[in-house]
């Protein structure tokens, strides 16, 4: 005997299944910290802040909140979905960060979407007047625990300006050295050059070490007169941030 049993009543095609399209659009993936400095002292830093828009994210169910967590040590930041969609991060320090963008539904279903951001360091640093060099330190270190910089660049440039008294005598030559030390106080790149009254020399080198702080000193060897100083220096990470898609 055959017995014939429909089970269709016993299956439901109706039911949807729960789904997030998680659309993130970002214009800029890397920046640039910027700081200041006239004589030592901080005058200005330039934080990066990055703007993610998640306008174009669709789900199944109501949204409740869109999200990042830079994975840096900071808590994640959130957003109500019901009212905003654009989540702005602002970046402090240099590095590579591992962002993870989120969004979240009334049944607590999450998606996440990784983005990398590329955060590059730069210091303008100034003296004026001076026979005593400040040393500037350059600490290449990620504060996030991601992977070192590429490289430091220092741009430099000495000034000897013209002295001229009322007795019509000028200004002297200043002998001096540019030098880069690491932590052991080994001197890792130097340049002795010295600067005619009224004139300027200027300094540009590249250091690959990247792991450890360094210090950018000016030192006297020979001369009194006092001179200006005008450096940038800049810590770049390699370019493999996501690529923008506003």
């Amino acid at each position: 005997m055959l017995i014939s049993i429909n089970l269709s009543g016993c299956i439901s095609d109706s039911s949807e299944s729960e789904e997030i399209d998680l659309t993130i659009n970002y214009e800029y993936t890397n920046g640039t910290i910027s700081e200041m400095y006239s004589d030592g002292e901080l005058v200005s830093k330039n934080n990066v802040e990055l703007d993610f828009d998640f306008s174009q994210t669709t789900s199944s169910n109501e949204l409740i909140s869109f999200g990042i967590d830079p994975n840096d040590g900071r808590e994640p930041v959130e957003i109500d979905a019901t009212t905003e969609s654009v989540l702005t991060i602002v970046f402090t320090e240099h590095g590579i960060y591992h962002l993870d963008a989120f969004a979240i539904d009334t049944d607590n279903l999450r998606i996440n979407q990784s983005i990398i951001v590329r955060i590059d360091y730069t210091v303008e640093w100034s003296e004026s007047n001076t026979n005593n060099p400040k040393t500037l330190v350059i600490d290449p270190i990620p504060r996030n625990n991601g992977p070192h910089p590429y490289m430091m660049e220092v741009s430099s440039v000495v000034e000897n300006p013209s002295i001229i008294d009322e007795l019509g005598g000028g200004g002297q030559t200043v002998e001096f050295s540019w030098e880069i030390s690491d932590e052991a106080n080994d001197v890792c790149q130097k340049r002795s050059t010295k600067v005619e009254d009224g004139e300027s020399k200027d300094w540009y080198i590249i250091h690959f070490n990247t792991r450890e702080v360094h210090e950018l000193k000016i030192v006297y060897n020979d001369g009194q007169d006092n001179i200006n100083i005008n450096q940038v220096m800049s810590i770049i990470y390699h370019s493999i941030e996501s690529e923008p898609n506003a």
